[in-house]
């Protein structure tokens, strides 16, 4: 049964939140990080991304971007750009994106059920990125991002968040740049607050959509509080992390396409023919992106190609081995081009979908190598894999839209 633990959010004034509202930390580089704050001494990258604060010459993991990181959001509550509601509370985030709209649950998770498997994870984490979010969430002493996390939908939920969204005035009510809509709610009626957990003390996993780095680092860091306060009695805020909870049923994962920087030594003559070993490959006249599973577009020297998957190239029992990217690992990304990690391999750069197939012929027409275009992974597959206890391949999920971080803070008090 998943534990569901209403805040008291440190959120921004109405006014400004629009301004203070920025993406996730881990979808830009320093370098555009630093683009996107320009004209905007507001905006929650100045916390999340406290290295550009400083000239290019820091360290972006030095001890003081992380004090940086603490002492401007200590400022930014002191100058009124954040308040803090006065009851622990729930909220509704809704997004609405090209006309599409998903509506989660604000609240905080336990760290228990974290370690219990009742929130189960699909993705590895990296021992550097978690250590980058430790040392963030230590110093800020707070959570700073959402964790994104889905459930199987439930009737009951979905009703009780359209009634106070149809009943009740929102906090905010913005649209970004980027043309995503973001609004909030406030739940402060202790009955309904407990209508909501029972609820989720009905439903038996959680799972992480996006964010399992910073699940993790939240984790550690409240372990490494309960070994700091030996008497905790397990109600401290540190024993919880912050998280939006969306049905599954509203979420949508787009594609997770992959560029490769060249052909590994191989003629495209060449390459074509090692291809046809396992693949149907079809030369098509526009783009090409899959309509269903088994497929692939693929972009080389200026033509586009339709691969279908041959049959024996994927065990369709096996939950991962199934996923298109793991078949374009297994026979093609590995064997004919070299990739053999595709972790730490710097030949490939994997293309988040919203950025679009035209992305990938920028990249080859520019830089020449490959581009594919693959079908997305499902809510399906994510929920059967992390059932099995099993591991996604790198970059198989891409959710949009993305959560905005610095609308909720939760404090480690």
């Amino acid at each position: 049964m998943a534990v569901l633990k209403p805040f008291a959010a440190i959120r921004p004034v109405p006014a400004l939140a629009a301004s203070v509202a920025a993406l996730p930390y881990d979808v830009m580089n320093t370098q555009e990080a630093r683009r996107m704050v320009h004209n905007n001494p507001y905006s929650f990258l100045h916390v999340d991304r406290a290295e550009i604060n400083f000239n290019e010459s820091v360290d972006p993991y030095s001890d003081q971007v992380y004090e940086k990181a603490a002492a401007t959001l200590n400022q930014m509550r002191t100058d009124g750009i954040y308040i803090q509601d006065d009851s622990a509370c729930l909220y509704i985030y809704r997004e609405i994106m090209y006309g599409r709209v998903q509506t989660g649950l604000v609240g905080c998770v336990s760290i228990d059920d974290y370690a219990n498997n009742i929130i189960k994870k699909h993705e590895l984490t990296r021992a550097d990125k978690e250590e980058d979010r430790i040392r963030h969430v230590d110093a800020c002493n707070a959570n700073t991002g959402p964790i994104f996390l889905t459930y199987r939908a439930q009737k009951n939920i979905t009703d009780a968040m359209k009634y106070w969204m149809d009943t009740y005035t929102p906090l905010y009510d913005f649209t970004e740049d980027d043309g995503v809509r973001h609004t909030v709610w406030k739940i402060d009626d202790l009955n309904t607050i407990h209508r909501f957990q029972k609820e989720f003390d009905k439903i038996p996993y959680l799972y992480i959509a996006d964010g399992h780095h910073r699940a993790a680092s939240a984790f550690q860091v409240g372990m490494r509080r309960r070994k700091e306060h030996p008497d905790y009695t397990g109600d401290e805020e540190f024993n919880y992390f912050l998280s939006v909870l969306f049905p599954d049923e509203q979420l949508h994962i787009w594609p997770y396409n992959r560029y490769v920087h060249d052909l590994n030594g191989l003629t495209d003559e060449q390459f074509l023919a090692k291809l046809e070993e396992k693949f149907d490959v079809l030369p098509v006249k526009e783009r090409f992106e899959p309509s269903k599973k088994h497929q692939a577009g693929m972009y080389l020297d200026g033509s586009w190609y339709a691969l279908t998957f041959k049959s024996g190239t994927f065990n369709e029992d096996d939950p991962v081995e199934h996923l298109d990217v793991s078949i374009l690992q297994k026979n093609l990304l590995q064997p004919i081009l070299g990739i053999d990690d595709p972790r730490t391999s710097k030949r490939i750069d994997f293309v988040g979908g919203i950025r679009g197939i035209k992305e990938l012929e920028r990249l080859v027409n520019t830089n020449q190598g490959v581009a594919f275009a693959l079908y997305p992974t499902t809510m399906d597959d994510l929920m059967t894999i992390a059932d099995s206890g099993s591991i996604m391949p790198p970059k198989s999920t891409w959710f949009e839209p993305k959560l905005r971080s610095g609308i909720f803070i939760h404090e480690l008090i």
